[in-house]
C-alpha cells in the first residue's frame, strides 16, 4: 500500500516481508531497465544486509535487466576480518547477487587493505562518474551505510572513510544473526559517505522487521538530523521507501 501522507515521499507499506522485498526489486528492475534504454552503462551501490535479502533474490532472477551494462559497489565493509570470513559483505553479496548473474564489473571493497589507501582507491572508483541507483536499508540506530550518529556527517567533505562503530549498530548485528557475540564483530568499518548517497540519482530504501520501528519512525517523520542519519532522506527527490507491517506498525 503506498501512503501519500509524507508529503513527496514514496513510502509503500506490505503486510509480508516477501511482498515488500519482491515490489522493491520490481520497482529497482524497471528504474534500471528504463535507464538502460538511454545509456550504455548503469552505475549502481548495494547495501549487504538480511533486510536485502528478498530484494536481491527478486534481482538475482530479473531477466528484464541487461546486467552486463551494469557495474556495481557495496556501500560498505569492515575492516579486521579475515578474507574468508562469510559476514564479509562483499561475501554476502557475491551469494545472493554476484555469482548468479554476469555484470559489466563488479567492484569490491578490501576490508583487509591499509585502511587509507583502500578509501582512496574506492573512492576514485565512485567519482569516475556518477552513480544512478543505489538500494539501502536503515540500521536500528538509523545508520545510512556504516554511517552511525557519532560519526554521520550530512557534508562530508570524504567519499570514502573509516569509521568507528558504535556499540547498537555492532548489536545489531548479533540480533540479525550475522555474529555469535558483541566480541566477535569489528570494530571499524570502510563506508560510503552520507554525500555520496545523497547525491546518487535514485534511492529504493528496504527496511524490513520490527526492530528497525523506531528508525523507520525517525526516518520519515522526524527532524532531520545525524542522530538519525537516514533522515536525510526526507530531502531526497527520488527515494523510494519499502517497509512491511513490522517495521513500519498496522495501517
Amino acid at each position: 500500500m503506498k501512503l501519500n501522507k509524507y508529503k513527496h515521499l514514496n513510502v509503500n507499506v506490505f503486510p509480508t516481508r516477501d511482498e515488500m522485498g519482491h515490489a522493491a526489486g520490481r520497482d529497482v528492475e524497471a528504474r534500471v531497465a528504463g535507464l538502460l534504454q538511454d545509456r550504455d552503462e548503469v552505475r549502481m551501490v548495494f547495501a549487504a544486509a538480511p533486510s536485502q535479502n528478498e530484494m536481491l533474490d527478486y534481482l538475482a532472477s530479473s531477466v528484464l535487466i541487461d546486467w552486463g551494462r551494469v557495474t556495481a559497489f557495496h556501500m560498505d565493509e569492515y575492516l579486521g576480518l579475515n578474507g574468508g570470513a562469510d559476514q564479509l559483505f562483499s561475501k554476502y553479496l557475491h551469494r545472493r547477487l554476484f555469482s548468479r548473474i554476469k555484470m559489466k564489473k563488479v567492484w569490491l571493497i578490501d576490508g583487509n587493505a591499509d585502511p587509507a589507501r583502500e578509501a582512496e582507491r574506492y573512492s576514485a572508483l565512485i567519482n569516475e562518474a556518477p552513480i544512478d541507483v543505489i538500494c539501502l536499508g536503515i540500521g536500528e540506530n538509523g545508520h545510512i551505510a556504516f554511517n552511525d550518529p557519532p560519526v554521520a556527517d550530512f557534508n562530508d567533505p570524504l567519499t570514502v572513510k573509516k569509521v568507528s562503530l558504535d556499540r547498537s549498530c555492532r548489536m545489531q548485528q548479533v540480533n540479525e544473526g550475522c555474529f555469535a557475540t558483541l566480541e566477535e564483530v569489528p570494530e571499524e568499518a570502510l563506508t560510503l559517505t552520507i554525500p555520496v548517497i545523497f547525491n546518487a540519482s535514485n534511492l529504493f530504501c528496504v527496511v524490513p522487521g520490527r526492530s528497525k520501528r523506531e528508525a523507520v519512525y525517525n526516518t520519515v517523520n522526524g527532524p532531520v538530523t545525524t542522530a538519525c542519519p537516514a533522515s536525510v532522506l526526507q530531502r531526497h527527490p527520488d527515494c523510494s521507501f519499502y517497509f512491511d507491517t513490522d517495521s513500519f506498525g498496522e495501517l
